[in-house]
């Protein structure tokens, strides 16, 4: 069985491989560049590794892979325009180091590359590979939408914003996994367990990304530490911390919410001090351990051999433990 860094490293060489260049060049070097980026590879290198897992052939499981991750860098790069992003994986982000119209533009041309590589998948499976990723990139959309809704509404439940980021970042996890399971060919019972495991993966994973937002170090984790502070965006630590506070911190955290200076350390620092008070660090790992749990059980219920399931178990353990 070949490991992570094996699935991981064909994907790279992969992309490495693709020429975005073309003309004319204002479109096409943002998204040579957002390419380059790097990054984890997560969703491509569960596409071929699900394939794989489940006996199907890695090398009709590429172009689906190219796809969802094309699609995600597209994501990103709005995305960053909508969060006032300046540094994503390290490095300017495309509306920084050109502008706004630019990225809007090369975002939209990574989607049609996105629908160009799905097309060149198994021609009997078209149909239910568009019907799951289409399925995905009309949730993730909705979960951005949410996102920004969020960013204005006076009031935000812990559970509205689970299912906010469910949509944002897990369904994409499942589906991607789910595409790798449609392309092996495995049965409709299968794809769904499969779809379940990621998902709940995915909840984790974007819980930590969160944990490491406010806690990470900006030299490893590749964004401005503290930017959803920043941004005062309302993600489950800050709404943790409200149903815990005592009266007079809740009314501080709001207030400190309230401030639209993005450039406030000590803003930063303050709401840091509060989530530590309530221990939100240790509440949202016990709430990520919860969604590992679950996509345990379903993992176990695919019933697929120990050295397969290893290889997921590994995988879900490397994102719990991620410090970038």
């Amino acid at each position: 069985m070949l490991t992570i860094q094996d699935y991981q490293e064909i994907i790279k060489q992969k992309i490495a491989d693709q020429n975005f260049d073309h003309a004319p060049i204002e479109l096409y070097e943002p998204i040579t560049y957002t390419m380059s980026l790097g990054g984890k590879r997560l969703r491509p290198t569960l596409t071929i590794m699900t394939c794989d897992i489940f006996g199907g052939k890695i090398e009709e499981a590429v172009n689906a892979a190219l796809g969802l991750e094309t699609f995600h860098n597209f994501t990103l790069l709005h995305d960053d325009i909508m969060d006032k992003a300046p540094i994503r994986r390290g490095e300017p982000t495309v509306y920084m180091k050109w502008d706004a119209n630019r990225a809007i533009l090369s975002g939209d041309t990574m989607m049609v590359f996105a629908y160009d590589y799905l097309l060149n998948s198994p021609k009997d499976l078209l149909f239910d590979l568009f019907t799951v990723f289409n399925k995905v990139g009309k949730e993730v959309c909705e979960g951005q939408q949410y996102d920004m809704n969020f960013e204005t509404a006076e009031q935000v439940s812990i559970d509205e914003y689970l299912e906010m980021i469910k949509l944002k970042t897990a369904v994409l996890i499942g589906g991607s996994m789910h595409v790798g399971a449609i392309i092996a060919r495995a049965d409709s019972e299968q794809c769904k367990l499969t779809y379940d495991f990621g998902e709940n993966i995915g909840m984790a994973f974007q819980l930590q990304d969160d944990l490491l937002d406010a806690f990470g170090d900006t030299s490893i984790f590749g964004k401005l530490t503290g930017g959803d502070i920043r941004t005062n965006k309302k993600t489950y630590l800050y709404l943790k911390a409200l149903e815990l506070a005592s009266q007079e911190d809740r009314k501080r955290l709001i207030d400190l919410y309230s401030i639209l200076d993005e450039d406030n350390d000590e803003k930063v620092k303050e709401v840091l001090a509060l989530f530590n008070k309530y221990k939100i660090s240790q509440l949202t790992r016990d709430l990520m351990e919860d969604y590992y749990s679950k996509a345990m059980i379903h993992l176990k219920e695919i019933q697929l051999s120990k050295d397969k399931e290893q290889i997921l178990i590994s995988l879900a353990d490397s994102l719990m433990m991620r410090n970038s």
